[in-house]
């Protein structure tokens, strides 16, 4: 729903062929189901390039109806934006919570954004079906479709007013944005990247920009509820993004779906998601210590609104103080008590003299170093992908599908020497249910003084010295517990795991990581020690207690 399209379907001839028309809402079908199934009629006749292409994955109908109950806007004339409006789903839900109010608006004026030209004379026909259903029911419509890219049209001016970026908003904007937006990734020299430069680090994703442009458009104390990735709460590629967008909005509620499948899955969408309803509220942060944060939770769309909210202080959920400004949710009590007996620990990476980098080694860059067979030590030294790292155990070589050696001579600044390290994968797969696989990487085993590590891996290093094997041992039993992971999740929903988030994460005292290290080495199954021995060592009041689920 970002991109033009540029394949229309021609007659044999060449001439643009007449598009097929919608199908005619049936009689008494409220305007929401009547919108998702032409949303789904749609989608059916696009092939998968195109609904890739577009972001296409249309929401379904219970998390529409979960969106618009949250809207909590008030007066006799709204405005609405849907920013990507699809079909039409999410205004005709807003629209049937406000008529079912016993106090209920007078006048509704919908703005809605599709790209999609394919989409925008049925989107018009749902909004047809809608004015019609509402007034009867004693509710004025008024809809308009912009048949245009939501970011393109708005980013330009808005940057030459300052809006955007903190500049004094009027309340002339919308009263309530909501959007399911598409969410892909896009070059930094794309137009879109380049007008909303202040929210873009690295290769941003475009849900990130309708975000930031949505919470601009709002007046003051409107409301914004978007469904999107939960990869915006952390990571270095939306901190800008995340530094502009709490400065406009102060987060009220955020629910989190537990499976990556289930809120899409008409679309088999594999992405974690979540909801945040937020206000616009731009001095909001002054104030930030009594404002509060409410999360919820479901497995998927089915149970919904079945689960309860738990409320915490926003203080707890973002360091408005920090630069990073990661949005943790904690969804459950244990969670809680996981964050804050993390958060306690004395120690860091950077404070026990070690520091995490990635590999230097990008395949595509270096294919003229690398090979299938080599001499180690010889002419090659070993060259380690993320395959090689499983949970505590390394294992090179494998044989299998990845070149496995690198050249030292041609290849020496990619190279680091063959010291202790932790390796960790920098991806995990998105159906696996940990996010943390760490492993130790001891010198004894691999027989070169110069090793390489492929740009998917972090390594953990002493940068003035040398990890001892205890150590070693130790730090990789700690990222690949049970404790830290739930730790990770509460402030990351990214496959990816960065080195700056490992780096800003708590650690033990030296001594206790030595201590860990020291007996999970010695175990006959290391990973199956794992957890009972870092919750003996760091939480020795719940020894055998059941915490997290370890007995």
């Amino acid at each position: 729903m970002t991109k033009p399209s540029s394949n229309r379907n021609r007659t044999p001839d060449g001439r643009e062929a007449p598009r097929p028309c919608p199908p005619a809402p049936a009689q008494g079908e409220s305007p929401t189901a009547f919108a998702d199934r032409v949303g789904a009629w749609y989608v059916a006749r696009q092939s998968a390039r195109h609904r890739k292409q577009h972001g296409l994955y249309l929401t379904p109908v219970a998390v529409a109806e979960y969106m618009a109950q949250r809207i909590e806007a008030q007066g006799r004339r709204l405005r609405v934006l849907d920013p990507a409006a699809g079909a039409g789903v999410l205004c005709c839900a807003v629209v049937e919570t406000l008529a079912s109010r016993r106090s209920k608006p007078a006048h509704v004026e919908i703005v809605a954004h599709e790209v999609d030209d394919g989409l925008v004379e049925p989107l018009r026909a749902v909004f047809a079906h809608l004015a019609a259903w509402a007034r009867e029911r004693g509710l004025a419509v008024a809809t308009c479709v912009q048949a245009n890219d939501f970011v393109t049209a708005h980013a330009a001016r808005l940057r030459a007013s300052g809006e955007l970026f903190g500049g004094g908003s009027s309340n002339a904007g919308f009263d309530v944005v909501i959007a399911n937006p598409p969410y892909f990734k896009i070059a930094k020299a794309d137009p879109r990247a380049l007008a909303l430069a202040e929210v873009v680090h690295g290769q941003p994703n475009i849900y990130a920009l309708f975000m930031a442009v949505a919470a601009a458009l709002l007046r003051q104390e409107g409301q914004l509820v978007f469904i999107t990735p939960r990869s915006f709460a952390s990571g270095p590629y939306f901190r800008r993004f995340r530094d502009v967008f709490f400065r406009l909005i102060e987060p009220k509620c955020v629910h989190v779906f537990h499976s990556r499948r289930n809120a899409f899955r008409r679309d088999d969408v594999l992405q974690e998601n979540v909801i945040l309803t937020g206000v616009r509220r731009d001095r909001w942060q002054q104030s930030a210590r009594q404002a509060r944060l409410g999360i919820s939770s479901s497995e998927g769309q089915e149970d919904i609104g079945k689960g309860r909210t738990r409320t915490i202080p926003v203080a707890d959920a973002i360091d408005l103080r920090s630069a990073e400004k990661v949005l943790r949710l904690p969804v459950c009590a244990e969670d809680e008590e996981v964050a804050k007996l993390v958060d306690a620990w004395p120690a860091s990476l950077h404070a026990l003299g070690l520091n995490i980098s990635t590999g230097p080694v990008v395949a595509f860059r270096a294919a003229e170093h690398i090979d299938r067979k080599g001499n180690v030590p010889q002419t090659h030294a070993p060259l380690l992908w993320m395959n090689h790292v499983l949970p505590l155990r390394t294992t090179w070589p494998l044989a299998k599908h990845k070149p496995e050696y690198i050249e030292r001579a041609s290849a020496g600044a990619l190279l680091v020497p063959n010291k202790n390290y932790v390796l960790l994968r920098r991806f995990s797969a998105k159906e696996e249910k940990r996010r943390l696989t760490a492993a130790p990487c001891l010198k004894v085993a691999l027989p070169a003084p110069l090793v390489g590590f492929e740009n998917h891996l972090n390594y953990v290093h002493r940068p003035s010295g040398e990890l001892g094997e205890d150590e070693t041992w130790g730090l990789a039993a700690l990222y690949s517990s049970r404790l830290l992971d739930a730790y990770f999740r509460i402030m990351n929903g990214n496959t990816q795991v960065s080195a700056t988030e490992i780096r800003a994460m708590p650690l033990p005292a030296h001594e206790t990581i030595v201590a860990i290290g020291r007996q999970v080495k010695i175990a006959p199954e290391p990973i199956a020690a794992v957890d009972r021995c870092v919750l003996r060592l760091l939480v020795p009041e719940r020894a055998g207690g059941g915490f997290l689920g370890v007995h």
